[in-house]
């Protein structure tokens, strides 16, 4: 494996990583989907939108605090370690669908979030936002306009924050290597970023202990975890850099 990544990656200068939910699991934070999907007898999936918070907002609330108590008490991984040490030796963007932090307490310094962060919140009718949100209230809190406040994370039927998805299409689209880890390529926008990486003629390389829905249009596939591949490659790196 080493000789076939020496080759795709020997003459890269600039490298994005694209990661899901796969790289926080392996720090103790559970996957939407699979078995770890529900939630006290509710589909997770369900609970992420706005009418379900609009429904009972005290039970997405609570379950948002739940998230974020665990998200707290997680440290990052060797794979977010990993990347954030590639960045003495590369130029390096992170795309991440996930909303933790976990990338950025790592010491990875340009990190893109897709979908938003669970550590802050914003109103739900006005322009408020709070950059570091650490209470754990029953209840969720009022703006100063009255309305309700909500995690600022995009849930499902939302779009992504226009301003952030523009600065990854151009990351995306001018990379030398784009390493997709952690995820299994199924949501939407986020799926299509290897396709701008490959518009620029970029190496991709999937770190995934499965197959995914593109896995047949990846350079490499590395069947691993990104704890145990990510230090590898970047030791890889080092070494023909």
């Amino acid at each position: 494996m080493k000789e076939q990544i020496e080759d795709q990656l020997k003459n890269a200068q600039k490298v994005v990583f694209v990661t899901g939910a796969g790289i926080s699991q392996e720090s103790g934070i559970p996957t939407f989907r699979g078995k770890d999907g529900l939630w006290r007898n509710y589909d997770a999936m369900k609970l992420a939108t706005i009418d379900a918070f609009y429904e009972n907002p005290k039970l997405v609330w609570e379950w948002y605090n739940e998230r974020r108590q665990n998200i707290f008490n997680a440290e990052p991984n060797l794979g977010h370690k990993a990347i954030a040490e590639l960045e003495n030796f590369l130029q390096v963007t992170v795309l991440t669908q996930n909303i933790d932090g976990l990338h950025q307490q790592a010491g990875s310094s340009n990190v893109l979030e897709l979908h938003g962060s669970i550590v802050k919140i914003k109103c739900t009718s006005c322009d408020f936002k709070d950059e570091i949100f650490t209470q754990f209230s029953k209840l969720p809190p009022l703006c100063k306009c009255g309305s309700i406040l909500r995690p600022d994370v995009v849930w499902f039927g939302e779009v992504l924050p226009q301003d952030v998805w523009k600065e990854a299409i151009i990351q995306a689209s001018s990379c030398d290597v784009m390493i997709i880890a952690g995820t299994s390529l199924v949501v939407s926008p986020a799926n299509t970023l290897p396709i701008y990486a490959r518009q620029n003629n970029a190496t991709l390389i999937e770190i995934n202990p499965e197959k995914t829905i593109m896995t047949l249009e990846m350079d490499l596939s590395i069947r691993s975890t990104s704890a145990f591949a990510l230090p590898e490659l970047v030791s890889i790196f080092k070494k023909i850099s």
